[in-house]
């Protein structure tokens, strides 16, 4: 607000709101015996307190404070003209003028208003100006737009400028994604554009969304937040969860501000776009795939990658928890909208120079953690398979082999799947997280994904090297399986990796190149 306009502003609303006081102020009635007023307009002698004490008494039989307004006398902002509105409003920010549209249905109008919104946007998208002159074709080009404010529909401009908002966003985040990591495929400066996300600049965070049967949604931001070396863990925890049996679904959404000012922290109170990155249903949770449990809590997982913690006693909920893959996460997080998830951009078919041999030159990925412990880590290069190994719609790709014992690993430290509340955290046994980035031959990631796994008893094994319980992970969804095959070694009190296995959808490889497997 420009310092002097403002204040004049201000003082004509203290002078709107302040009490009307009789003509001449209190007392200035004539006193009695023809007593006249004094210099400075308030009665001389005994009249003047016999007056006070009048009014006083006048107040307390209304039951008002002295000096208040009848109810039909105040003056409030929804009474006051449009042309006084619209004049208050021209003097206010992107952020506030947003904010005030928000009142009610005649301020969303008024805060419509096209000059006002031309305003700022050429104020802000301006071209720049050297020693403060301007073109001729500058000139003319703002000339013809102000020409042409009146015959736009309402709100155009505002549309125009958070339009443009949302390109800066594009471009910045384009800047960031662009160096890409020859071992893993994706962003090297993911984590870096997570961890700036959080600063004052950007204000980037995720929410939940839980929708009621009725109606009714509750909205609750993250708590705790944890990155690895191919994703994120986002944690949901509190005392005041709605009860289970009302909720339908839940929605997983970034947030943002929708207009960044690096000269000011981020307000979380201020206008926000929402971004869908996945939508659950709650309606038959109890029935989902269970993962694990201890002495308190069970664990559900709903894909993609969602973990939900219940009570065992109250069967409520306990936490929420998002494990989200680095590939097109920022993207994901920040230009998709409310209703309508990012949409990847179009994968044009990579053509195989050999489809005769099959798979060749695969890269994998892959991270088993939790809570920033990582079980394992690794990278396994020049996969392949050949085009016969095809079974029921499944392409296999051997990363691990069972006979070969040098390529078998371990497990580093007791694995279990840390939670926490407010309250209580615990560890479940046998459970992590695993990520999976699996590269085509040029390079580019061809299956992605982050998900909670438990490892399950399978009997016995049959390799006569091994003497201890034998164990196995599995996974399944659209694009794909993994399994993993395990046996505890009782001497050294580990884990070992001794079968590793992927089965890639053969429609999905069609896809991808172009192919008819």
């Amino acid at each position: 607000m420009a310092t002097g306009r403002g204040r004049l502003l201000q003082l004509y609303w203290r002078g709107l709101q302040a009490p009307r006081l009789p003509p001449g102020g209190v007392g200035m009635a004539p006193g009695p015996d023809g007593e006249a007023a004094g210099p400075a307009g308030f009665r001389k002698g005994p009249g003047a307190r016999r007056a006070g004490r009048a009014v006083l008494k006048q107040c307390a039989r209304g039951g008002k404070r002295c000096g208040q307004h009848p109810k039909d006398q105040l003056v409030s902002m929804e009474r006051m003209p449009s042309e006084i509105l619209l004049k208050i409003f021209s003097y206010l920010d992107a952020v506030t003028l947003l904010c005030a549209g928000c009142v009610n249905r005649r301020f969303y109008h008024l805060a419509n208003d096209n000059f006002i919104w031309f305003r700022i946007y050429t104020t802000a998208f301006s071209p720049k100006r050297c020693n403060w002159k301007v073109n001729s074709a500058e000139k003319s080009a703002v000339s013809m737009k102000s020409l042409s404010v009146e015959d736009k529909e309402a709100g155009y401009w505002k549309k125009e400028f958070i339009t443009k908002q949302r390109a800066s966003v594009k471009a910045a985040l384009a800047q960031v994604l662009q160096p890409v990591n020859p071992d893993t495929g994706l962003p090297v400066k993911t984590k870096e554009a997570l961890s700036f996300s959080f600063s004052r600049i950007s204000g980037l965070c995720w929410v939940i969304i839980l929708k009621a049967k009725n109606g009714q949604e509750y909205v609750m931001e993250h708590t705790d937040l944890s990155v690895h070396d191919s994703s994120v863990t986002i944690m949901w925890y509190g005392k005041n969860w709605p009860q289970l049996a009302m909720l339908s679904a839940l929605d997983l959404c970034g947030v943002m501000p929708v207009f960044m000012d690096r000269s000011k922290t981020p307000s979380k109170n201020g206008p926000r776009w929402h971004s869908l990155i996945a939508k659950y249903n709650l309606s038959n949770l109890t029935e989902s795939t269970m993962i694990g449990w201890d002495s308190l809590i069970r664990i559900f997982c709903l894909h993609p990658g969602l973990l939900v913690g219940l009570w065992k006693r109250e069967e409520e909920l306990a936490f929420v928890m998002a494990n989200l893959h680095f590939h097109h996460l920022v993207e994901k997080s920040t230009l998709g909208s409310a209703t309508v998830p990012y949409e990847l951009p179009p994968h044009t078919p990579l053509l195989d120079d050999h489809p005769e041999y099959g798979l060749h030159g695969y890269q994998l990925h892959v991270d088993m953690h939790s809570s920033g412990i990582s079980y394992l880590c690794g990278t396994f290069r020049n996969l392949f398979t050949k085009k016969g190994s095809i079974e029921n719609g499944y392409v296999k790709l051997v990363v691990i082999r069972f006979k070969n014992n040098t390529e078998h690993l371990p497990l580093i430290g007791k694995v279990g799947l840390s939670w926490r509340t407010d309250v209580f955290d615990g560890r479940i046994k046998s459970c992590s997280i695993m990520d999976v980035t699996l590269l085509d031959e040029y390079g580019k990631p061809f299956w992605c994904f982050s998900s909670p796994v438990c490892m399950r008893s399978s009997g016995p094994s049959d390799g006569p090297n091994f003497l201890g319980q034998t164990y196995c992970v599995d996974y399944v969804d659209l694009e794909g399986k993994v399994h993993v095959e395990l046996v505890w070694i009782k001497e050294t009190e580990e884990y070992f990796i001794v079968s590793l296995v992927l089965y890639l959808r053969t429609a999905k490889i069609n896809q991808w190149f172009g192919t008819a497997y």
